[in-house]
């Protein structure tokens, strides 16, 4: 049976969703686990995605398996190991290190618009993703993506860009993925259209 997204959320079974906001027409597959996340409209996860501290952009692709913002241990402290800052669990403290655990939250990674992640790729805490983007799978991200740019391998470098950077200039001038679900269904047909001749139809 077709699925139909809409302003409600589709969230598959397994899913833990913490501290995150999701928007309009977003499907999240099984066994995700969100923490501190915003989530984009139209945006989508495959099965088993791990996401925290994360900004993702609208019409974000994201396939299975994939790692946005895994955290970090203290490698800066003589022992890395949990019980330095989850200190209640192991009966050490009757706080837990809320700095630590503050600055972990601050390394956001964001994910621009209409990117495609590719299955088991990761992103590394503090990377941003451009518009149009593309991370090739298994791909480790260490450094921002410009937008339109493919990347791929470990740790992930530019392969080529999309398009040319005229045209690049000119779909991020369009901000189509701002356009609302009326605009986008009324001229769904130029989506087929080449990338040219879309700027042309619609650059400013």
């Amino acid at each position: 049976m077709t699925k139909i997204l809409s302003t409600q959320l589709l969230i598959a079974e397994h899913c833990r969703i913490v501290n995150s906001h999701l928007g309009y027409y977003t499907e999240i597959g099984s066994h995700n686990f969100f923490e501190n996340v915003a989530f984009g409209g139209y945006s989508y996860t495959g099965k088993f995605c791990y996401l925290q501290n994360t900004q993702v952009g609208k019409f974000a692709n994201i396939a299975a398996m994939v790692r946005i913002g895994p955290t970090a241990h203290p490698t800066e402290r003589p022992a890395q190991h949990h019980l330095t800052y989850r200190r209640i669990m192991y009966g050490l403290d009757t706080r837990d290190d809320d700095a630590f655990f503050a600055w972990r939250a601050a390394q956001i990674t964001r994910l621009g618009h209409d990117t495609w992640i590719g299955h088991g790729a990761i992103m590394l805490p503090m990377v941003n993703i451009g518009n149009g983007a593309v991370v090739g799978a298994g791909a480790v991200v260490t450094k921002d993506v410009e937008p339109y740019a493919i990347v791929v391998g470990v740790p992930a470098k530019i392969v080529r860009r999309r398009f040319s950077p005229d045209v690049i200039a000119r779909l991020e001038s369009i901000e189509w993925w701002h356009w609302s679900h009326d605009v986008i269904k009324a001229r769904l047909a130029d989506f087929n259209l080449s990338a040219e001749e879309f700027v042309r139809k619609y650059a400013p």
